[in-house]
């Protein structure tokens, strides 16, 4: 058999019969049966979904310094100072490029958050060339995630078209659709590679629709669409070591971007619904002591009191199999489940327990807003001064990237020049123990720093790890 005759054939496998839309989810996958099969096309799919594929340029004022070489120079610096004759800042436009998918038609856009981020203006172009300007609805910087508006009024718009990313197979083919290199619009084809790869490393939230379709830079924020002409993905991100496509890339699910379009629209702000536990993936020492048949699942290992798992049953040493019938198998996945789950739903939890399969039924919730945050900048002669702090609670550890199981008084910001500052204090850490008292609000906190002391004994929290410093007074 040719080569050109296996291109063909698995053209074929893509569009047998695709006149209009192609089979169904869900339909058995066929051979073609004919030549006729063979010399079939991806023309008439790319013409239904291209127009809804749009090019992003942004334009952001960035600001420099310029020196003279002779200002490093010790000789020069010794008479005139390490400021004298510096320039003021200058500023200067600096231009970016990407993808976006018209989601509606009333001109509703969703891109890469990267793609847009710092932007003074945006600018949408549209494959006709008509260009428009664009204003930010919603942003989620933790998926990634924007969602633009063109300014047109009430012009209707070609879009695509959401499919359920849940029922895509391994081996299906698509198509990715950008502007790869600022060349113009291009379309690229492949199958889909890999589902559910939870260690990208590209965002907060990682799970992605692996693909060998060609993805370059600029194609960020395009479409990666399915044989029926849906969008069942975001082209976000390649692996590659040289910046080119090496047939690694990878997509946000459209069961995702439905969710942050969704949170967008019911007030600006991606709310997350949460599980009230957290958990580690199942590895094949702890699937033998737990009698599992192969590692798979989430083992939990801390419960907020009160929240949805604790109330649907769930326990310390618990192993979440599935959810819904979809299997996790990392935390990763878990999340991803809980996140795209709408509030108010019940979802259907398979554990494990005792070495026995067991079922629980979980209501989707927001994550609380208790304790208030009381953002308060401390202020004093000691080294928490100019910290910017505030109440943890599931909601603002969401909001920040904490563990949504955390609790204490968390840093938020830190004024430059303090001395919050000075000791290499983060907004992240979380104040855990000052001289030996125990801190959990803000209010305790200012009153632990107001006592007079000799020395300062701090321990914080950072990225999980704990951290202690001592301070001389």
């Amino acid at each position: 058999m040719t080569r050109d005759l296996v291109r063909a054939i698995a053209v074929a496998l893509v569009l047998g019969g695709l006149t209009a839309i192609a089979a169904p989810a869900g339909a058995e996958r066929q051979l073609p049966g004919s030549q006729q099969e063979i010399q079939l096309s991806f023309a008439p799919l790319v013409k239904r979904t291209a127009p809804a594929v749009v090019n992003i340029f942004t334009t952001k004022t960035v600001q420099t310094r310029r020196f003279s070489p002779l200002f490093n120079d010790p000789f020069f610096r010794q008479f005139f100072g390490d400021r004298f004759g510096q320039p003021g800042p200058s500023r200067r436009q600096q231009n970016s490029l990407g993808s976006g998918v018209i989601v509606q038609p009333d001109g509703v856009i969703v891109t890469n958050f990267h793609v847009i981020e710092g932007a003074d203006e945006i600018t949408v172009v549209l494959a006709d060339r008509r260009e428009f300007r664009a204003e930010v609805l919603g942003k989620d910087e933790r998926s990634d995630l924007a969602v633009l508006k063109i300014r047109n009024g009430t012009q209707r718009f070609p879009f695509l078209p959401f499919r359920d990313s849940d029922d895509l197979e391994v081996g299906d083919l698509v198509l990715a659709i950008g502007n790869p290199f600022g060349v113009g619009q291009t379309v690229t084809s492949g199958i889909v590679s890999a589902l559910a790869r939870t260690h990208g490393g590209i965002s907060d939230l990682n799970f992605f629709i692996q693909t060998d379709a060609a993805i370059n830079p600029g194609n960020s924020g395009g479409a990666l669409v399915t044989m029926d002409g849906r969008l069942v993905g975001i082209n976000t991100a390649i692996f590659s070591n040289s910046g080119g496509s090496v047939g690694i890339g990878f997509a946000i699910p459209a069961n995702m971007v439905r969710t942050v379009i969704s949170g967008v629209a019911s007030g600006g702000r991606v709310i997350r619904p949460w599980l009230g536990a957290e958990g580690q993936r199942v590895t094949p020492d702890l699937a033998a002591s737990l009698k599992l048949d192969r590692p798979a699942g989430v083992l939990i290992n801390g419960v907020h009191q009160g929240g949805p798992a604790y109330r649907a049953g769930l326990k310390v040493g618990d192993v979440v199999l599935s959810i819904d019938g979809r299997d996790v198998e990392d935390p990763e996945a878990l999340r991803f489940r809980i996140t795209t789950k709408p509030v108010g739903e019940r979802a259907e939890l398979r554990l494990w327990r005792g070495g026995r399969l067991r079922s629980a039924e979980l209501r989707i919730e927001r994550p609380p807003e208790t304790p208030p945050p009381d953002k308060t900048e401390i202020d004093g002669m000691h080294p928490v001064q100019g910290a910017t702090v505030a109440n943890l609670s599931p909601a603002l550890a969401d909001r920040i990237g904490a563990s949504l199981l955390a609790q204490g008084v968390v840093i938020m910001e830190i004024r430059r020049g303090t001395a919050a500052q000075g000791f290499r204090f983060r907004p992240g850490d979380i104040i855990r123990d000052i001289n030996g008292t125990r801190i959990e609000t803000v209010s305790q906190l200012k009153r632990t720093l107001l006592r007079r002391v000799d020395r300062w004994r701090i321990t914080i929290e950072r990225d999980g790890k704990e951290l202690r410093m001592v301070v001389d007074r």
